[in-house]
């Protein structure tokens, strides 16, 4: 186990990439990842994205957040943590579990999105460029100190963004 605790969320629009950084931190620093889209999954089968399906997936991830800083803690976050309240929540987390938090915000030109998105395949996430679009109205940017990487050229690009941040 790490002698610091900490939390890292990796946030954004669907389409933008989030998992692929998620999966790069985790690997990176150790950490368990864990995904929005797979926590729901686990708790509704077959998801319809209500408010009140959308709380009860917040309320397990920080559940298992908590549980993941304790027994390893290193908890990488992968979500759309659209609205500052959610964010929040994260941070309150860490408070509370004497865990370092940082925020990644992932971005991507929507050209990119929109063909990665069309070429998605097995992937736990159901958003398509609709959902994008939905929600890109509806994310309210940070207003914490965060990171950004901006994931619209190669992997290879991304990683060495990562790379130059942590």
């Amino acid at each position: 186990m790490s002698e610091q605790k900490r939390l890292v969320v990796v946030c954004g629009l669907p389409g933008t990439g989030k998992t692929t950084v998620a999966r790069d931190l985790t690997e990176r620093t150790g950490g368990t990842l864990m995904r929005t889209d797979v926590v729901r999954k686990d708790l509704f089968p077959e998801p319809e994205y209500t408010d009140e399906e959308v709380q009860a997936t917040y309320d397990e991830l920080f559940d298992r957040t908590r549980s993941a800083l304790e027994q390893d803690g290193i908890a990488v976050l992968d979500g759309t943590f659209r609205r500052e309240s959610l964010r929040d929540r994260a941070r309150r987390v860490a408070r509370k579990t004497d865990a370092t938090f940082d925020l990644v915000r992932v971005t991507c030109s929507e050209k990119v999105v929109r063909e990665r998105i069309n070429e998605r395949e097995n992937d736990e996430s159901d958003a398509d460029f609709s959902v994008h679009k939905l929600l890109q109205s509806e994310f309210e940017p940070p207003t914490i100190a965060h990171q950004t990487v901006d994931n619209s050229g190669s992997v290879a690009e991304t990683r060495q963004q990562i790379a130059e941040l942590w």
